[in-house]
């Protein structure tokens, strides 16, 4: 039986996406680490100093594609969520609790790495600055996401109201994605890349930096496909536990409930 889909809803089915997920993993994987090698080395070692922000504008090649995953798979997050309270897709629940840690790390490292750029650029670590500000209201939303799937521990439960909380959450992906154009004031710079050629940064950045885009791309789907199969196979070992009667034990009544 052939394991290419006839439909996106036949990646509903968790045996026809793992037997998917396991023969595109090792390509995704192998097609990420060349990318990446192949975008940071170009673009740390062989691409000049800016003429004002010097050599630090090499860390380009890991805020930008850091920034833009942080906010695209938080909008995944959402359209997952979505699938999941209409159509009651259980691998579209755990997809979206898969990426939840790797958008997390994204998150973080675009905070990060702003901040080891802003320093000598702006005079400060951080600013609150919009689009700074949502970046950090998202990473709260990324953590509450988290910590509501750790804390419920019926997993139907547990993913609708983490959809909820995406979905709520979503507003500020948005905001993180245009505060540049919603608010004029602040320090952040205009978009890296752009449809307009024109706001883009000079061809000598801009072709490494793409580079280094498609690989930090390809290995948010490398670690979703993998972070995703091990949800399916943690939820079939929940099932099975249940089945077997080795289940959480019912909770004890209160001493003073009599």
């Amino acid at each position: 039986m052939s394991i290419w889909p006839k439909s996106i809803w036949d990646f509903a089915n968790p045996a026809r996406f793992m037997r998917l997920s396991g023969a595109l993993l090792p390509w995704v994987s192998a097609a990420a680490a060349a990318a990446l090698a192949g975008g940071l080395v170009w673009g740390f070692f062989f691409t000049p100093d800016d003429y004002q922000q010097g050599a630090t504008v090499k860390i380009i090649y890991i805020h930008v594609p850091a920034a833009t995953l942080a906010i695209n798979v938080y909008a995944f997050m959402g359209i997952m969520s979505l699938i999941w309270l209409i159509r009651r897709h259980h691998v579209s629940a755990l997809a979206a609790k898969a990426a939840a840690p790797i958008g997390a790390g994204m998150t973080l490292a675009a905070i990060v790495t702003g901040a080891l750029w802003g320093q000598p650029m702006w005079g400060t670590w951080w600013a609150w600055d919009p689009r700074l500000t949502a970046f950090l209201i998202l990473l709260f939303f990324y953590a509450g996401y988290i910590a509501l799937w750790a804390a419920i521990e019926d997993p139907d439960a547990a993913a609708d109201l983490t959809a909820v909380l995406c979905l709520v959450g979503s507003v500020f992906a948005i905001v993180s994605r245009y505060a540049v154009i919603f608010w004029a004031q602040g320090l952040h710079q205009g978009a890296s890349l752009s449809l307009d050629r024109e706001t883009n940064v000079a061809d000598v950045f801009w072709r490494p930096l793409v580079l280094s885009l498609v690989g930090f791309f390809l290995l948010f789907l490398a670690l979703l496909l993998l972070r995703t199969r091990t949800e399916i196979r943690l939820r079939r070992a929940r099932a099975i536990r249940l089945a077997s009667g080795e289940g959480p034990a019912p909770a004890q009544p209160s001493q003073g409930a009599a």
